[in-house]
């Protein structure tokens, strides 16, 4: 097996489409094909499903991956090494909440692309579906949460500061008026949630379970911005950390309600798997990151 043609393959799996995965390599599509052909044929198995103009990776393809991650990992640390070159170059995939990457990490993407213009980065939407397996299998190269913890043995997280997260509404919602917003006044209310903003709406779902409080209705939004849109519209009321919404509070188009609880906190974590190699472009990223962090919660 070419460590060229384990390339391409991550990339098409990565991407589950020959088209992107060329745009990617600057391939011809063609070449792309053929290469994964090439390996279909070395490895004596399908490696992809095609379904129409999707594909999906075969059983056989899932469980490539990691070895291929791993073998393309080993290369880029032997060329690294040998070479005696340290500077930062490759391509990144970092899963981030949509809050977090639009309110602490611009200054440090900022910087960090400023510094290495030479490393391309993913950003994509931190759902905690799945994301231990892709850490895992090398799909992700590192991830933030903001969660109140994480337990896995194989996974390595440093805490990079504490985020409050708020219970908000319209002005005009009949809840805004409350001095103090009880369990009970849920009660029939519509709480809108997210999905991609990672797991502390755990932490507020398993606080009505707790009070035994049913909701009129819960929508889950894949967008915290479409999801604050709504919230300003009056549609219902949401949990979302303070820093996404303070702009909104500070001009009146949201307002706090004080919730009985308190006010959750939640750690801001960042993992990736502890037996991965930390190549000079991910550590670089991780130490922009961790420095951006400290000093943005040494000023608030």
């Amino acid at each position: 097996m070419e460590i060229r043609h384990l390339r391409t393959f991550k990339a098409v799996a990565t991407l589950l489409s020959f088209n992107k995965a060329a745009e990617e390599l600057h391939y011809a599509q063609s070449s792309v094909s053929a290469q994964i052909q090439i390996l279909e044929e070395e490895l004596g198995v399908r490696l992809f499903d095609r379904l129409g103009r999707s594909i999906l990776l075969t059983d056989a393809g899932a469980r490539l991956l990691p070895y291929a991650q791993k073998m393309l990992d080993l290369s880029e640390e032997t060329l690294s090494d040998i070479s005696g070159t340290k500077e930062p170059i490759g391509h990144l995939i970092i899963r981030v909440p949509e809050s977090m990457a639009a309110c602490r990490l611009p200054q440090a993407i900022n910087h960090f692309h400023l510094k290495f213009p030479n490393v391309r980065i993913t950003f994509t939407t931190c759902t905690d579906e799945n994301l231990r397996r892709d850490l895992r299998k090398g799909v992700t190269d590192l991830a933030f949460l903001l969660t109140e913890g994480i337990r896995s043995a194989d996974l390595e997280t440093k805490v990079l500061g504490f985020e409050p997260i708020v219970v908000i509404a319209a002005p005009h919602h009949p809840l805004a008026s409350k001095s103090l917003l009880q369990a009970k006044h849920l009660e029939g209310q519509t709480i809108l949630l997210s999905e991609a903003d990672c797991s502390y709406r755990k932490v507020f779902e398993q606080t009505l379970k707790q009070q035994e409080i049913e909701c009129k209705k819960i929508l889950s939004f894949h967008s915290v911005a479409v999801l604050k849109a709504c919230i300003i519209a009056g549609l219902g009321i949401t949990i979302l950390p303070e820093i996404f919404v303070s702009r909104d509070i500070e001009r009146g188009r949201l307002v706090l309600l004080p919730y009985e609880e308190g006010t959750f906190e939640v750690a801001i974590l960042m993992v990736w798997y502890k037996k991965k190699w930390l190549s000079p472009a991910l550590k670089a990223f991780m130490d922009v990151v961790k420095l951006e962090m400290k000093k943005v919660f040494s000023t608030e």
